[in-house]
């Protein structure tokens, strides 16, 4: 039995019935590991030894006969904006390069309770604020279907490392499309729930309105597989839903007759990469054939999207990110690296690698305090981390609060609007995931907007707070993965797992693999 060509539910069947040892299973996916990861680029940290000794563990139980967990045996690796006892957390940032969390974040304390072994601690853009995976402090991740190529990110190790079959399943975490974009530029599914669906005790706080937790799979299937272990309300999350978490595993093989689903125009506008429509309108041919309706429907305000996330999501970030000062946490500057301009006041920061070259004199400095302060965040953050902070910061100063911050507040409502009427109309919104297929390393590197506006199809769902799922829907002549979106209302995960499950039993873009010879 080869453990790397197993879905996630064959893999825990086999373990269960006792057809493979947990052990076995978890020696294949860090074999492959070390095998192809030196090209990749997908894992921050890997414990071999402590998952091994986890899985031993859980075949001497099935042994004896005791009971074990849903997930009992599966490898999962979790992306490093979670927090894990025993791996460092770092966001891929060198403010927290080495930090090691007391606790568990709920999802992973789940999976654990399930008997799911975690492999290591995947790569991702500095603190989730990218869409290439190429912001992290250690190092981009690089596309297994073309390793000149970007992942998409943030969830971009998450996204490859499923691709490349180094773990059956992955979690990702989505604030404007960190695991839909990764995912459908790397031919995997990935599933970002409604928000609250998924306890955040435990995420590293990006924008705390908009993030949430979600699986990255090879299937559907595979993510309903680990939707009803790791979601559920958590009394640690004043955000977390009180919601019955149903089988959605039970669910999946419902007929899609008479699904209606609708196509915005606006989804199909200027920016979109040919290729990428056609195989997003084959996608909608495949659902018709299966008996679902297609339907017209508007989102007036879609156009707003990005000006409104690229104002709210840094807002919060400044906000979240004050704490890494030094002093109450993360990195802090050593003493005499920075240097005092000849007033005896201000200094000119030597920043960390990565943090954009050495800052420049901009004031005085009355407290030795506030110098270190200042010279830990210019050293601990990378460019683009500074960059939203900056914008955050400056969004919610006096005289430009209303202007900006109030006033995207009140876009969002219109955009949530939006939503709720077009599914009186529809059941579920479909398009595309990403305006092209992956992108090269370093070609929006240069460019922000341009980065930006990757995320334009998927950041209205974070926006409106309703979940989202992404799968492969075709390739391009070059090789590269298309990806296909989903969108629903509120709490509506079975149905959105059942569509994407329906698709993929018509079709076999999601079996696909990239050629990586170890």
């Amino acid at each position: 039995m080869q453990p790397l060509a197993l879905s996630a539910v064959d893999l825990v069947a086999a373990v269960q019935q006792g057809e493979l040892s947990a052990v076995a299973c978890a020696e294949a996916f860090f074999d492959r590991i070390a095998a192809v990861d030196g090209r990749i680029n997908a894992f921050l940290a890997v414990n071999r030894e402590a998952a091994v000794a986890q899985a031993a563990a859980i075949d001497a139980r099935r042994k004896a006969g005791k009971p074990l967990g849903p997930l009992a045996g599966l490898p999962v690796a979790v992306k490093d904006a979670l927090c894990t006892a025993d791996l460092p957390t770092t966001c891929a940032s060198k403010m927290l390069e080495g930090f090691r969390p007391p606790y568990d974040a709920d999802v992973v304390a789940r999976l654990r309770r399930a008997d799911a072994v975690i492999v290591g601690k995947t790569n991702m853009d500095e603190f989730a604020m990218g869409g290439s995976n190429e912001n992290s402090a250690f190092g981009a991740v690089h596309n297994p279907w073309d390793l000149t190529r970007a992942p998409g990110g943030s969830s971009g190790g998450s996204a490859a490392c499923v691709a490349a079959d180094m773990a059956p399943v992955a979690i990702g975490s989505d604030t404007g499309g960190s695991i839909r974009q990764p995912a459908g530029l790397c031919g995997i599914t990935g599933f970002k729930p409604t928000y609250g669906r998924i306890s955040r005790r435990g995420l590293v706080a990006f924008a705390s309105s908009l993030d949430q937790i979600g699986p990255m799979a090879r299937s559907a299937a595979d993510c309903a597989l680990l939707m009803e272990t790791i979601a559920g309300h958590d009394p640690g999350d004043a955000t977390s839903l009180a919601e019955p978490v149903p089988t959605y595993t039970s669910l999946l093989n419902e007929p899609l007759q008479g699904l209606r689903i609708g196509r915005v125009a606006e989804h199909f506008g200027a920016g979109l990469d040919p290729e990428v429509a056609a195989g997003v309108e084959a996608a909608f041919e495949t659902l018709k054939a299966a008996g679902a309706t297609i339907h017209d429907v508007e989102l007036p305000h879609a156009k707003y999207g990005i000006p409104t996330y690229y104002l709210i999501a840094p807002c919060e970030a400044s906000s979240n990110l004050a704490r890494y000062d030094g002093a109450h946490y993360g990195h802090r500057a050593e003493p005499g690296k920075g240097h005092r301009a000849e007033t005896g006041k201000g200094y000119r920061a030597e920043t960390g690698r990565g943090g954009g070259g050495a800052g420049e004199y901009v004031g005085g400095f009355d407290s030795p305090l506030v110098e270190m302060y200042c010279r830990s965040r210019a050293e601990g953050f990378g460019p683009e981390v500074k960059r939203r902070v900056m914008l955050g910061t400056y969004a919610l100063s006096a005289g430009y609060y209303d202007a900006f911050y109030a006033k995207a507040l009140r876009v969002r409502r219109l955009i949530q609007r939006d939503y709720l009427e077009a599914f009186t109309k529809v059941d579920l919104i479909a398009g595309p995931v990403s305006p092209t297929p992956a992108f090269k390393l370093g070609e929006k590197t240069g460019d922000p907007l341009a980065m930006y506006l990757v995320d334009m199809y998927t950041v209205g769902t974070n926006l409106a707070g309703i979940g989202g799922i992404s799968f492969p829907c075709g390739f391009t002549a070059g090789g590269l993965p298309i990806g296909f979106q989903l969108q629903g209302p509120a709490l509506a995960e079975s149905l959105l797992l059942r569509a994407a499950h329906g698709y993929q039993q018509l079709t076999d873009w999601h079996t696909r693999r990239p050629a990586l010879p170890a």
